[in-house]
């Protein structure tokens, strides 16, 4: 058995008309994606290991089905996951976090939200050529590495909106969780619902009833972030 390959199939999941095969690979990147957010919920630093896991993995399962853009989206949540790590480990003189749960203040605020609204614009009017250049570099890079691949035909974005909704305010909200800001759970609410919509749309049942369960603990995180940050005076 090849672990980390897609067709080295764990179980048949009986769900839509052909049903899902769900592979060793990505069932071990599902369930550590669900332990990190879990883990985050409860302020354990060790969610950022499991987070790692996650990405590792399906990084790799991206590359197999070339998804280059989101192989890149991964590559930049090992770097945060590394910076989350470094930055809720680190403490003070007085051997205490240094980062509390907090909310952002209302200049933060409206800061993030202009941001995120720029980007998310500037990448749905042109998403196909961000994910075309972003996919080059990919390849380019492997190919550089000694993979013998090459580049993929690209079809244009089903969902560029939605899309661009996604991929921006993934970013956002995994630096506003390095930054312990109570915001972030309240981003990967709003992400997890649009994903579980389009993954249903999509026929990817499997997928879809996976964020529901995120969004389940990203409810509870909210709420768990929500009643720490009173005591801190945020």
């Amino acid at each position: 058995m090849d672990f980390f390959s897609i067709n080295s199939i764990l179980v048949h999941i009986p769900l839509g008309a052909d049903g899902y095969d769900l592979s060793y690979i990505e069932a071990v990147g599902t369930v550590a994606g669900l332990l990190c957010i879990w883990l985050a919920s409860q302020e354990k630093i060790i969610n950022y290991l499991f987070g790692l896991i996650n990405v590792s993995l399906f990084a790799v399962i991206f590359f197999q089905i070339q998804l280059y853009a989101s192989l890149l989206l991964q590559i930049f949540f090992f770097a945060a996951n590394i910076y989350g790590w470094y930055a809720w480990s680190r403490v003070n003189e007085q051997k205490q976090m240094e980062l509390k749960i907090r909310w952002l203040n209302p200049k933060q605020t409206i800061t993030v939200a202009a941001v995120s609204i720029f980007a998310i614009l500037v990448m749905m009017f042109n998403i196909d050529q961000i994910f075309g250049y972003m996919a080059k570099i990919v390849v380019l890079a492997l190919q550089g590495m000694g993979f013998n691949i090459a580049m993929p035909a690209l079809e244009p974005d089903a969902f560029p909106f939605w899309d661009s909704v996604m991929t921006v305010l993934s970013i956002v909200a995994m630096v506003l969780m390095t930054r312990k800001h109570v915001e972030n759970w309240l981003v990967w609410v709003i992400i997890n619902v649009i994903s579980i919509v389009i993954y249903f749309h999509q026929g990817v049942l499997a997928m879809s009833l996976q964020y529901i369960i995120l969004t389940g603990i990203a409810l509870n995180g909210a709420r768990l972030w929500i009643k720490a940050a009173k005591p801190n005076g945020s």
